[in-house]
């Protein structure tokens, strides 16, 4: 995923994460049949540019939307665990980051709501909504891309509508 984005701005402003060893880390961990971290390069890169489209706080919104899913686990747990993790996992990644990063207030609310309404926080800033959002749909379109290229199309085609309707 990285390779295909060549915004300088952005990546000048995440390059700080994409070097801690800790966050490499993430590129080991399957999540949605990729890798937990290109998956949080795209929903980061993505949020980053509705945020910039609509003048918000792009920067903030590209950093937490990276560090949204800053979570270790096992390969190996089974279906029970990685179903808890849906319920525990922005606990979790807010902990990472804030141990390895200084977040501000509206960072840690886009990084602890972004499973709302599963996850119990509330999205209090547009830039939270916009990174929950593009998180599902990211998670959409990976899942059906495991699963069905034909799919993985329609998703994607949402996916481009749906920023081509804030523009």
């Amino acid at each position: 995923m990285l390779e295909n984005i060549n915004d300088s701005e952005y990546l000048f402003y995440i390059s700080d994460i994409l070097e801690n060893n800790e966050f490499k880390k993430l590129d080991a961990i399957s999540h949605h049949g990729i890798s937990r971290y290109d998956h949080c390069i795209r929903v980061s890169y993505y949020s980053y540019k509705i945020a910039k489209l609509l003048k918000l706080n792009y920067e903030t919104t590209a950093r937490a939307g990276l560090l949204h899913d800053f979570f270790l686990s096992d390969e190996n747990r089974n279906l029970k665990d990685r179903f808890l993790s849906t319920f525990s996992h922005p606990k979790i990644a807010l902990e990472n980051a804030n141990k390895y990063f200084d977040l501000d207030i509206m960072s840690q609310n886009i990084i602890e709501s972004h499973m709302f309404p599963i996850y119990k926080r509330l999205p209090k800033y547009i830039e939270s909504w916009i990174v929950s959002s593009v998180d599902k749909a990211s998670a959409l379109y990976e899942f059906s891309h495991s699963f069905s290229r034909k799919f993985a199309y329609t998703a994607n085609i949402f996916i481009v509508l749906f920023i081509n309707y804030l523009k």
